[in-house]
């Protein structure tokens, strides 16, 4: 699963550390006390699941990044950059420009790209942690510093963020000596808005705030995308104006915001002619030109629609057409249309308009492959729709499609063929035991909003949650899942860091570690709560010590008190 971190990784990770002088025994002494501090993996701008995201393409966003560059290597007093926008606007496409731009030159001091339903990357558990774990990789004078942190409080993982963030990340930079201290440092957290709490989302803001008061030698720079929800404005407006610098995506000049989405179509167009022997200038001007019209500022609309164009094959042609002919609908039908309304003003009109376009995009690739169905293989694809796409968007951790299938108890092949359709929108690696991602999380917005997708596509949340609740139950408490002495130990005695992964992974694979871990956050979201003799009562009674072995296992044990207690506040809502 995305969400097992190991020591033999982490020290992977690290090993390009040594070598490099003649005390590789402390090295590897360092790995070991680093390595028992948890953290995401996927965290990292650079991380492995992350090698496809794309950066900015040459001669888009120029301004923007010039002026990201003078902010972190100048003197400016404002220790935060928050650039903030609407959904897919190219928030995280910048973030990952400026991360691999500082890596580059040794002066990242960390990333950490939040996704909701990402597994670690959706919440804040692993935030500070994961900085540390970085710090000490990219920042040499900081590894001793920080393993001597992990060692001094072992439970410091457990602890509030905060205790976590003064020990693990402060208190080493604050004690750098004058030669091992760089002249100024970035970090990268981009998506905070898709952090699952909003109370974490308030506090890391705040201590985010409080890194150039709290560090004297080393100068701290971060820069911070996200989407303008209610918790980061709110964190900001407690800020004086002169800690941070702010610039909103969806405001700045349409005319440059134009250009650069009409580079990347472009880009991507011209690959695509090539690819199928389009001649060197298709689709044409006049067709670019309404291409970028449609994309309303929005480079995720330019980019699903590139996604979609391609997957057409021989038919790119047909498929361009009903791109610009399903958008051109959505101006003329959607009630929201304000272009024609001669007192809004461009503000107005630009927070309006992307929506419809994101929207009717995501309309065209969902509706495309019902053209050629007959009624009732309509009704079978809208329902395997719901049910694939339903559990994708609610996953707290991506599965793969096997996995997945596994778990809603579904065919393989109704899940690889619903996804075969859909890879303009959902990210299906080749390899069948990587997990599916969506490309963007707007697309999950889309899917949780009724009015935006229609009854058609629309994913109740409580009842999809209830659905995933009532498939973990059943895939744990199946004949041959969760069961006494899982891996075939036959001796009570034995250590988990005895037990290798490859023995793990066999007996828990991916689908049920996803059970054990995420049943009781998706009883929850449902609504209902546990009674007497239901199926989650059934299950404690039978397989209660079985689950508490797997998570050992899965070296969650910690994790299982607090899902004990939340399970005893649903009890104590049904006998009120």
């Amino acid at each position: 699963m995305a969400s097992t971190t190991s020591n033999t990784t982490f020290g992977n990770n690290l090993n390009g550390f040594q070598g490099r002088d003649n005390y590789g025994s402390v090295h590897i002494g360092l790995e070991n006390t680093l390595g028992r501090l948890p953290h995401a993996e996927d965290a990292p701008f650079n991380s492995y699941a992350k090698q496809h995201e794309p950066a900015c393409l040459p001669n888009t966003r120029v301004d923007l990044l010039r002026e990201i560059h003078s902010w972190a290597d100048g003197q400016d007093e404002r220790c935060i950059f928050w650039l903030s926008g609407l959904a897919g606007t190219g928030k995280s496409t910048i973030a990952r420009t400026v991360a691999r731009s500082y890596y580059d030159k040794q002066r990242l001091a960390a990333s950490f790209f939040f996704s909701r339903g990402g597994g670690d990357v959706g919440h804040a558990g692993r935030f500070v942690t994961s900085l540390a774990v970085q710090l000490a990789r990219n920042v040499p004078a900081l590894r001793q510093r920080i393993s001597d942190a992990v060692a001094d409080r072992d439970d410091i993982a457990s602890q509030s963020l905060r205790d976590q963030w003064d020990h693990l990340v402060l208190g080493p930079l604050s004690k750098l000596s004058d030669s091992g201290r760089p002249a100024s440092l970035v970090l990268v957290v981009d998506a905070l808005d898709e952090c699952d709490s909003d109370s974490n989302i308030r506090i890391i803001v705040q201590l985010l705030a409080e890194a150039r008061s709290s560090l004297t030698g080393v100068r701290m720079r971060v820069l911070l995308t996200s989407r303008p929800e209610v918790p980061i404005r709110h964190g900001f407006s407690q800020m004086p104006d002169a800690e941070h610098q702010d610039i909103v995506l969806h405001n700045i000049s349409r005319s440059i915001v134009d250009h650069d989405v009409a580079v990347f179509l472009e880009h991507h167009l011209r690959i695509i002619a090539k690819e199928w022997s389009q001649h060197a200038d298709w689709p044409g001007a006049e067709v670019m030109t309404l291409l970028v019209q449609r994309a309303s500022g929005l480079f995720i609309w330019a980019a699903t629609a590139c996604r979609f164009i391609q997957e057409g094959g021989q038919f790119i042609t047909d498929r361009l057409r009903a791109v610009l002919k399903d958008s051109s609908s959505a101006d003329s039908s959607s009630p929201k249309d304000s272009s024609s309304n001669e007192d809004s003003c461009p503000n107005e009109r630009f927070e309006i308009l992307p929506e419809q376009r994101l929207d009717s995009i995501y309309l065209t690739v969902l509706k495309s492959p019902i053209r050629r169905y007959r009624k009732q293989e309509r009704k079978r694809w809208y329902t395997l729709i719901r049910e694939t796409l339903g559990a994708i968007v609610l996953l707290q951790s991506p599965l793969s499609a096997s996995s997945l299938a596994q778990l809603l108890r579904v065919p393989a092949e109704d899940v690889h063929r619903t996804l075969y359709e859909l890879h303009s929108i959902v990210d299906v690696p080749q390899d069948p035991n990587w997990p599916v991602r969506l490309h963007h999380p707007s697309f999950r917005d889309f899917l949780l909003d009724q009015k935006r997708c229609g009854d058609r596509f629309y994913v109740d949340e409580s009842s999809t949650h209830e659905n995933l609740a009532r498939r973990c139950l059943e895939l744990m408490s199946a004949p041959g899942s969760l069961r006494q002495d899982m891996c075939n130990l036959l001796d009570p005695g034995v250590l988990r860091t005895e037990i290798d992964e490859e023995t793990i992974d066999r007996n828990l694979p991916p689908e049920l570690q996803y059970a054990c871990r995420y049943w009781v956050h998706h009883l929850e979201r449902s609504g209902r709560s546990m009674e007497d003799g239901d199926a989650t009562h059934r299950f404690l009674e039978t397989h209660l010590l079985h689950w508490l072995e797997a998570m050992s296992l899965m070296e969650a044990t910690s994790l299982c008190v607090r899902l004990v207690a939340r399970l005893q506040a649903l009890a104590k809502v049904q006998r009120r």
